[in-house]
């Protein structure tokens, strides 16, 4: 048993959301889905190096949980069972045939980790049960000619690291880059995807630097990276990591411009631990209303976040992006099990999740909306580039894509 499931008595959490008017026709279940219950099956790193990603499963919990009251997804109350991976993709393995063949989950939801995700996707479509919005942007997630039963949610990697390289070459074109990465499919999906968008000036890209996910410590890469001249710093890599090269960076008096991809860019698992002043001017791209921004803080949307936290998830960090990345993509899977009606099969839930249009999520930045197709696997496409001040992010420049537009 997890570690999760054992304190929120198995996180099967019923889930009430709103008075929605069912759909007309025959009603239609696959497993996992009933007249009472819809069951969603989710892994998770409570455990591990990853485990300050372990705050999304729980801040998802919290948000069925809240919604126990509302009256369930057109009647029925939505069941969610998170357990605990450990950031292993051999344990992910082992969970998710549990979550499927023992549980019966309608869906796997949600699951963190490029290389997770990887062990299970082939399972899962071959068994034709929806992957549905991962927690991860590898590009290999938005593919649906290969893999139709799997889908990603936040921008790919590919965009993101585009978006950076498009912003050197327009910024600093003389530039001498270093990088360092996670040494798995994660790190290299990111790594490849800078080389791509810096195209024909890739050589810009004068070092590069692994680590292993059970490494202590990053020191002796930081050192070598200084050593090669570069000016730039990208850094491709999991919270915990992420905040031992900005401090190393710092402490070693090199002073680069360094960019930290966008899911190690909480200021609460990343730049504090760091220490807030060596984290000043590190550059990430964001998609989402920043906890620690103060210009939403007069917003409704802001402050119903805000209430929602208080209230149903004290015990999660205010000033941690990842909280609000839980609340949004807990209400993009609310929509879809809305849309789906009374046909509950998994082919339904594919169907409506491919068909998301112009979705305005409330902690998403203004001018971002979902969009999804039944050959478009990635609902958002669009990032702002954002500066740490010391305190918090902020913002500058126009929305982007992978496209520049």
């Amino acid at each position: 048993m997890s570690h999760l499931r054992a304190l929120a008595g198995g996180l099967a959490l019923a889930a009430g959301l709103g008075t929605v008017v069912p759909a007309e026709g025959q009603k239609q279940y696959d497993p996992g889905a009933s007249d009472a219950e819809i069951k969603l099956g989710q892994t998770m790193p409570y455990s591990g190096p990853a485990s300050a990603y372990g705050t999304i499963g729980r801040a998802q919990a919290a948000y069925f949980q809240m919604l126990n009251a509302q009256g369930g997804v057109n009647g029925r109350k939505l069941t969610l069972i998170s357990v605990d991976d450990g950031y292993n993709p051999a344990k992910t393995v082992e969970q998710v045939r549990k979550l499927v063949e023992r549980e019966q989950v309608l869906v796997i939801f949600q699951s963190l980790g490029t290389a997770s995700n990887m062990a299970v996707q082939r399972y899962l479509n071959a068994q034709k049960v929806p992957q549905l919005f991962v927690a991860t942007g590898a590009t290999k997630f938005g593919d649906p000619k290969a893999a139709p039963w799997t889908m990603g949610w936040q921008p790919s990697y590919r965009a993101e690291a585009t978006v950076y390289a498009k912003h050197i070459l327009q910024t600093r074109p003389a530039a001498k880059i270093a990088a360092i990465y996670q040494n798995d499919d994660y790190g290299k999906d990111y790594l490849e995807s800078l080389r791509a968008g810096l195209g024909s000036k890739a050589d810009m890209i004068v070092k590069e630097a692994s680590y292993e996910t059970t490494d202590p410590a990053v020191d002796s890469q930081i050192v070598a990276l200084q050593a090669s001249g570069a000016d730039t710093l990208f850094i491709f890599a999991t919270s915990k990591f992420a905040a031992q090269v900005i401090k190393k960076t710092y402490d070693i008096g090199w002073r680069p411009l360094v960019f930290v991809n966008s899911v190690s860019s909480s200021v609460a698992a990343v730049m504090v631990p760091a220490g807030l002043d060596k984290a000043i001017g590190v550059i990430t791209a964001q998609y989402a209303k920043d906890p620690t921004d103060p210009q939403w803080s007069k917003e409704k949307a802001f402050k119903d976040w805000v209430e929602w936290m208080k209230k149903h998830y004290p015990q999660g960090d205010l000033a941690d992006n990842l909280n609000v990345y839980a609340y949004s993509v807990a209400q993009t899977m609310v929509l879809v099990l809305k849309q789906c009606g009374n046909d509950l099969t998994r082919e339904n839930v594919m169907r409506q999740a491919a068909n998301l249009k112009n979705v305005d999520l409330p902690m998403l930045l203004p001018g971002i909306k979902l969009n999804t197709g039944p050959d478009d696997y990635f609902p958002i496409k669009q990032m702002q580039l954002a500066r740490f001040d010391g305190k918090r992010w902020v913002l500058f420049g126009p929305l982007l894509t992978a496209e520049g537009r």
